[in-house]
């Protein structure tokens, strides 16, 4: 009897650890500031480096990835549509397979791996997320010539896709309109603010907008 309330009690201890280790993951993941592209950078210094290593890979400003994620997930590692409601009480399903710092849908993730070799990516992991909104931007740049610094119209194409985007299927949508205004303000914002921290964060004072 007392070993069997022993084992329970251990287990149970096991499970509260396991709690309070997820709960501690989530909060410490959580930014105080998503509007300040240094603070951001501060309290996430390795995002800083995947950034920086995505604009040296494809060319794709700092800044610009950083309005994406914001618009997308605002910086929530395990973000996802929310679920339609049947009759409106019932969750159903998602509208769409977006998961992830950037929403990005699974034949989107799965064109991204396929093409880049990078099969272990996730949507989940900042580094891979950076990397594919580089490897998406220089897509949209070479099939439909959308120049990297051309950030309301990246964002479209990002949305929409690049045969959406030539098809001008946003032209019907006001909200996404709005929402790529956004995208292109927060660009813009963001790399105003990297440039009075610049100097603390890359040594050689290159972001990528000039």
């Amino acid at each position: 009897m007392v070993f069997r309330l022993l084992m329970k009690f251990d287990y149970l201890l096991k499970i509260l650890c396991i709690t309070l280790l997820f709960l501690y993951a989530c909060t410490s993941n959580q930014l105080s500031n998503t509007a300040d592209s240094c603070i951001i950078f501060d309290e996430k210094k390795s995002w800083y480096q995947a950034t920086k290593n995505s604009y040296d890979k494809w060319n794709t400003p700092i800044a610009f990835q950083l309005a994406v994620i914001k618009q997308e997930s605002s910086f929530t590692q395990f973000a996802k549509p929310k679920r339609k409601k049947f009759l409106g009480l019932i969750p159903s399903s998602r509208p769409s397979t977006a998961f992830g710092y950037a929403q990005i849908t699974n034949p989107t993730w799965d064109w991204y791996k396929n093409k880049t070799g990078n099969i272990n990516a996730s949507r989940a992991n900042f580094q891979d997320v950076t990397d594919f909104i580089g490897w998406y931007t220089t897509q949209s740049e070479n099939m439909i010539g959308i120049s990297k610094n051309d950030y309301y119209n990246q964002y479209l194409a990002y949305h929409e896709g690049q045969n959406g985007w030539s098809k001008e299927t946003f032209k019907s949508k006001d909200w996404l309109i709005d929402v790529a205004k956004n995208v292109e303000r927060n660009t813009k914002m963001f790399n105003k603010q990297l440039k009075q921290c610049e100097e603390r964060l890359n040594k050689k004072g290159f972001f990528g907008i000039l």
